[in-house]
């Protein structure tokens, strides 16, 4: 996913200003779903309006430009949305640590995995929040929310799968220790 993609994206929705769409990123996508900086996304805006892909539709005090998206931008969104991923790869800082969570001690691997799944359910309470704000279940983000949703919950489950399979299991000796043959 790219900057101009998410803000072609959120243009489809409702015209908007650079300073509402920062605050949209602030609020929403950069949590979830994309980190955009308020230095990052006004020049972006001119370089979508200089392709014709945006139009300033209204003008505000101290130089504010509000942004429509044209027909070009929404077929580059179309375009965009209905091609093929074209990421070079994942990386999931939680997934690694998950799949590097056996090297520590197991009431250690306990502990982050109980935090891992408090951390879960608090996002699942976030999202639950924006999930009831609209009836819709196809309005702007709530798809994306629904996701989030299955996808925490998902991951409480798992870690609470994760801490019964260290329950299970007797303690690894300790590198190093001498083990007892009597």
């Amino acid at each position: 996913m790219s900057l101009r993609h998410a803000l072609l994206g959120l243009l489809a929705d409702h015209p908007a200003s650079g300073y509402e769409l920062t605050r949209t990123f602030e609020a929403s996508l950069q949590q979830h779903a994309w980190h955009a900086r308020h230095s990052q996304i006004y020049p972006e805006l001119n370089k979508l309006a200089d392709e014709g892909l945006l139009t300033v539709v209204g003008s505000g005090a101290r130089n504010r430009r509000t942004y429509g998206l044209t027909d070009d931008g929404r077929a580059e969104l179309q375009r965009w949305l209905l091609s093929e991923s074209d990421s070079p790869g994942v990386r999931n800082e939680d997934v690694l640590r998950m799949f590097l969570i056996p090297a520590l001690p197991p009431d250690d691997a306990r502990t982050a995995l109980e935090r891992f799944a408090a951390e879960g359910q608090e996002k699942v309470g976030v999202l639950s929040g924006i999930r009831g704000r609209d009836e819709s279940p196809l309005g702007f983000g709530q798809l994306a929310a629904e996701f989030g949703l299955r996808y925490y919950r998902m991951q409480v489950e798992w870690a609470h799968w994760a801490i019964e399979q260290f329950d299970d299991v007797a303690p690894a000796p300790e590198p190093g220790s001498q083990q007892s043959t009597a």
